[in-house]
């Protein structure tokens, strides 16, 4: 992993749940140390600018990203180690975006599922935002020549976008400029499921608040969401495969190994044969365990936000002189620099 600087962003939507920490937060909490030990670098920012696709007041986007850094400090995100900053705080991001719509085809993001799930009937009154901020995605990535990028698996396509965009810049202007990202995909929980119907995502948005772990969630809350967790009445098999068709199930084994830092089967050995009035509690009480730290610890930085500030401060100087040279560059590339 030499020479590796990973790279990722999360929208200040509001209090991280479950799904957020196990796809990606925890994910990037692993690889600082691997990283670090190998020479490379990791950055995460908050993409409050891809959080204006969709109308938000301005004093929620002010308390959401504040809210938001706090919670990756409090999950072990180490601003002295990675650099943390806001996306807003960093211009290069805007204007290399602006360079490479000229290089993106309308046809590439006509083909971007996201939009069209996310616009829904209402694509003619979406935001140019909403249908363009894979662009500003690609330039996010771009312009730190990030060798990989942390993704789930709804937003591969956006990077294969950025490795499109990064190839025909490089060749319609004769630059071996950008480095073609790499995806780094969870393997230990890509997709975590509601708790009252594993056929979607879990997420804040479900009117359901028995379907979603909020990490601000009490640990009374947490554990009571998880032993009301919908299940089936069979008992638990031997191994992962023999759960095809209990979505449920499968959903639960997922979140259970991911907090244990355990395979679906390891766990599944101890519970084969067994009912889920036997599982649900101890999954209850190592969610707790592991969860409940992180929100003490959250708390405790969003008494101090004048800490906060520091840190998105010094990660955004940090993060503008390694983006300043890209930016020239593409500037250069394309005749701009008189």
């Amino acid at each position: 992993m030499t020479n590796m600087r990973v790279l990722s962003g999360i929208k200040p939507t509001g209090n991280l749940h479950l799904g957020n920490y196990l796809g990606a937060v925890k994910q990037w909490v692993a690889m600082q140390d691997d990283i670090q030990a190998s020479g490379g670098e990791t950055m995460y920012f908050i993409a409050d600018l891809h959080g204006l696709t969709e109308f938000i007041a301005p004093a929620e986007m002010t308390a959401n990203t504040v809210e938001m850094t706090a919670t990756l400090i409090a999950a072990g995100i180490d601003p002295a180690r990675s650099i943390v900053f806001n996306q807003a705080r960093v211009p290069a991001h805007a204007e290399l975006a602006w360079l490479l719509n000229n290089v993106a085809r309308v046809g590439w993001l006509n083909r971007m599922t996201q939009f069209k799930d996310k616009a829904g009937k209402n694509r003619e009154g979406a935001s140019v935002g909403l249908y363009d901020y894979p662009v500003l995605m690609a330039a996010d990535v771009l312009l730190y020549n990030s060798t990989h990028v942390p993704v789930g698996e709804d937003q591969k396509q956006h990077l294969e976008l950025t490795r499109d965009i990064a190839t025909k810049f490089n060749t319609d202007f004769g630059v071996e400029l950008f480095t073609l990202p790499e995806p780094l995909v969870s393997k230990a929980a890509p997709r975590i499921m509601s708790l009252r119907d594993a056929g979607v995502k879990m997420s804040k948005s479900n009117p359901s608040e028995q379907s979603v772990v909020k990490l601000v969630d009490s640990d009374e809350v947490i554990a009571d969401k998880f032993r009301k967790a919908k299940t089936d009445p069979d008992l638990l098999p031997a191994t992962l495969a023999e759960l095809e068709g209990r979505p449920e199930a499968r959903n639960l084994l997922t979140i259970f190994a991911a907090l244990a830092d355990r395979t679906p089967d390891a766990v599944l050995a101890d519970y084969a044969g067994k009912g889920f009035g036997q599982l649900k509690p101890d999954l209850a009480d190592l969610a707790v365990a592991k969860l409940g730290p992180i929100r003490d610890e959250m708390l405790r930085l969003l008494n101090d936000r004048g800490a906060i500030h520091a840190i998105l401060r010094d990660g955004a100087e940090r993060a503008a002189a390694l983006a300043a040279p890209t930016l020239r560059q593409a500037q250069e590339a394309m005749g701009l620099l008189i």
